[in-house]
């Protein structure tokens, strides 16, 4: 007998026996299926949808707004709006530290990526992007580099925008979302990359267009310090910097008008990002010289400043995989940073 309710019972979810009681879940179930594009159910669960039973806690069919497909023992709650998960994929999701997840240097679909100078692990922003948005959900990021955004919006079923001021890095981004996502990837044909300034290009969308803002801006000009890492993309022929243009934000000198320049810029994000969704920004803290800037406080108190956005909180990403330089030796202290900071903002514009 194929059950359809189930229920919790001594930490372990079970199933309702009872005829009655499982002939009320099914009826239930093809009032929620019959509802799927309304709820915005996630289509795994369309798709396997003779497998998907009804969950309550106490086994409750009147209260009952949950399903699940009992072989995972976790619930997919239909007040969800947030994003696709259940219960279960929800929790690590609030953990404050994560490890990187990259293809390897050596892979063939790490190749592309490579000749940014700071590129983003497309498998790091998908738990993001898996996480503040649902299925096919509108994902911006506006300083794209080589669309690793875009690349984890094809692979998870989101439509995606990035937008890149360098030619080069946005010809990059196109020719990795063509030969990295596969074709019969659905999302493939949903990614819009735009070459342009991004302070003239957010203003292009309407209000409210977009349910998650995801990236990772330039932090401020660092790129231009030759170090031991700089030295070793020189050498092998590969941007050690964004570029020359006057409008890119790295070349602003003086760290102050670059915090509110970069501060004022996602302020004004809040217009299209629809009111209550999240906005989250990944900055590395540095050091310049003989100073240290905690660039990831100093840019969350800039933005809460500005009023559109609060600080929901930070989760830290380790970058297992990064090389050490003896930065320092053997004269004095000086770190290798090996993890970057997610900051994590809701829009809270007042209409």
């Amino acid at each position: 007998m194929k059950y359809c309710l189930y229920k919790k019972e001594k930490k372990e979810i079970v199933p309702v026996t009872g005829n009655e009681e499982n002939k009320l879940a099914k009826a239930r179930l093809s009032e929620i299926f019959e509802k799927r594009q309304e709820l915005r159910i996630p289509s795994r669960f369309i798709e396997a949808w003779e497998s998907v039973a009804l969950f309550q806690t106490n086994g409750d069919i009147t209260k009952a707004n949950s399903i699940l497909f009992p072989s995972e023992k976790s619930a997919f709650a239909l007040n969800n709006t947030l994003n696709d998960l259940t219960a279960k994929e929800w929790l690590p999701e609030t953990v404050t530290v994560f490890s990187q997840k990259g293809l390897g240097a050596g892979n063939k679909d790490a190749q592309i990526e490579k000749q940014h100078p700071a590129p983003f692990s497309f498998q790091d922003v998908g738990r993001l992007i898996q996480f503040y948005s649902k299925e096919n959900d509108k994902v911006l990021d506006p300083f794209s580099g080589v669309a690793s955004t875009a690349k984890a919006c094809a692979f998870n079923n989101r439509v995606g925008y990035g937008i890149e001021l360098n030619p080069k890095y946005y010809e990059l981004g196109k020719k990795r979302i063509e030969i990295e996502v596969p074709n019969e990837q659905n999302g493939k044909k949903n990614q819009n990359l735009i070459n342009g300034d991004s302070k003239e290009e957010i203003e292009k969308f309407k209000n409210d267009f977009f349910d998650f803002i995801v990236t990772s801006p330039p932090y401020w000009n660092i790129l231009e310090t030759i170090d031991h890492k700089g030295k070793e993309r020189v050498n092998n022929d590969l941007d050690h910097k964004y570029s020359d243009d006057s409008k890119d934000f790295a070349n602003i000198e003086d760290y102050t008008l670059f915090l509110e320049t970069l501060s004022s810029f996602f302020n004004g994000c809040a217009r299209i990002l629809k009111k209550g969704k999240y906005m989250c920004v990944i900055v590395s803290d540095f050091r310049k010289k003989d100073k240290y800037y905690t660039f990831h406080a100093d840019l969350a108190n800039e933005l809460e400043k500005k009023g559109n956005f609060v600080l929901k909180g930070v989760r830290i990403l380790y970058q297992r995989h990064k090389g050490i330089y003896p930065y320092g030796y053997p004269f004095s202290f000086v770190p290798n940073m090996h993890h970057q900071n997610v900051l994590i903002f809701q829009n809270i514009k007042k209409k």
